[in-house]
């Protein structure tokens, strides 16, 4: 089975090349490592996650047999001399780890967090540094908020990915490493085969609309969003990899839909759906003060054109905005109807 990955096994091991993922077990990892499962290679799954890593459910994805060979590596890679042990005699890093705040927002990060991102990834590129040869390739999952505001992004989650992305071009550029950053947009939707629906907006208003409670706007719902399911994301890290050569060192990539949807549709369809799944009315949709958290890039429109990164890998996304949607609302409204039934069992044991 060619993959087209061959290039990258730089040892030449006839099982594949060595692929880490970092943040492995994350709602973006997970499903890397399930797209990674179906192929000839040899894949590293680092993670930090108290929880036990599902290796062997990431390798059913690719069938009984499973075609990846797997291992877990549990590590703190702010520890000293992690990052080494993690990435060490790797062909390719796909690196997904980041420092994420509290559950009030979707996407926040602690202030100075773009040190820790950026030291983070000095660690990472330090230990790839092979010397002579072939360097190894490096693909970074970072966010089109980080094109905004002239380039230092609207907050500290975009900050994080933009102190990362510049230690990856000049690493990039004096030939460390192989480096490619892609910039997704907004990732949504049920990451297969672990079942994770992430932190996301959509996963958070889906939860109120369950919950029976409103679903809530910053603003008049006029904003767009490109939303991108998980498992196309995934697999954009995936084709990324043969062709790093071509996507190295042509700065940012955007991948996403191309298509903006308005968030107050969005979030009307989301109360539609669960209001479909539960049998009750659907919770209004309202537009509320912001929060003290809430940024600029919460009120502006990012855009993203994915086409140079589609021209040059043939990925293209498969799941519509819709149909992920609903794949999601079923998949937390049963999630949550199992939950109550346990609950209720429980008491009536006692």
């Amino acid at each position: 089975m060619r993959t087209g990955l061959e290039p990258l096994n730089r040892s030449n091991d006839p099982r594949g090349p060595l692929i880490t993922v970092l943040g492995a077990s994350g709602y973006i990892g997970s499903a890397v490592v399930g797209e990674l499962a179906r192929l000839p290679v040899r894949v590293r799954v680092v993670t930090r996650g108290t929880q036990p890593f599902r290796a062997d459910v990431a390798a059913g994805a690719a069938g009984a047999a499973g075609a990846a060979d797997l291992t877990v590596c549990r590590v703190d890679l702010t520890r000293p001399g992690a990052v080494g042990d993690a990435v060490d005699g790797a062909d390719a890093v796909i690196h997904l780890a980041a420092e994420i705040g509290g559950a009030r927002s979707w996407r926040s990060a602690a202030e100075g967090s773009q040190h820790v991102a950026a030291a983070l990834m000095r660690d990472v590129v330090g230990a790839l540094d092979g010397g002579a040869g072939t360097p190894p390739a490096l693909v970074f999952a970072s966010t089109v908020q980080a094109a905004a505001a002239g380039g230092t992004g609207p907050g500290p989650y975009a900050r994080q990915k933009i102190a990362a992305e510049r230690v990856l071009a000049r690493a990039t550029a004096e030939g460390t490493v192989r480096g490619a950053v892609l910039r997704l947009t907004t990732v949504f939707g049920r990451s297969r085969p672990a079942g994770s629906v992430g932190r996301g907006v959509l996963t958070a208003m889906t939860r109120r609309a369950i919950g029976g409670e409103p679903l809530t706007m910053w603003h008049d719902g006029s904003v767009r969003r490109d939303f991108l399911h998980v498992q196309d994301a995934a697999r954009a890290f995936v084709a990324a990899l043969p062709q790093v050569d071509a996507v190295r060192g042509g700065g940012p990539w955007d991948v996403g839909t191309g298509t903006t949807a308005r968030l107050g549709e969005v979030f009307s369809d989301v109360a539609a759906l669960v209001a479909e799944h539960t049998g009750r009315a659907p919770v209004p949709v309202v537009s509320v003060t912001p929060p003290e958290y809430a940024d600029t890039g919460d009120f502006h429109s990012p855009r993203c054109d994915p086409s140079a990164f589609r021209a040059v890998t043939g990925w293209h996304p498969r799941v519509p905005l819709r149909e992920g949607l609903d794949d999601l609302v079923r998949a937390m409204t049963a999630t949550t109807a199992t939950t109550t039934t346990a609950r209720s069992k429980g008491r009536i044991r006692k």
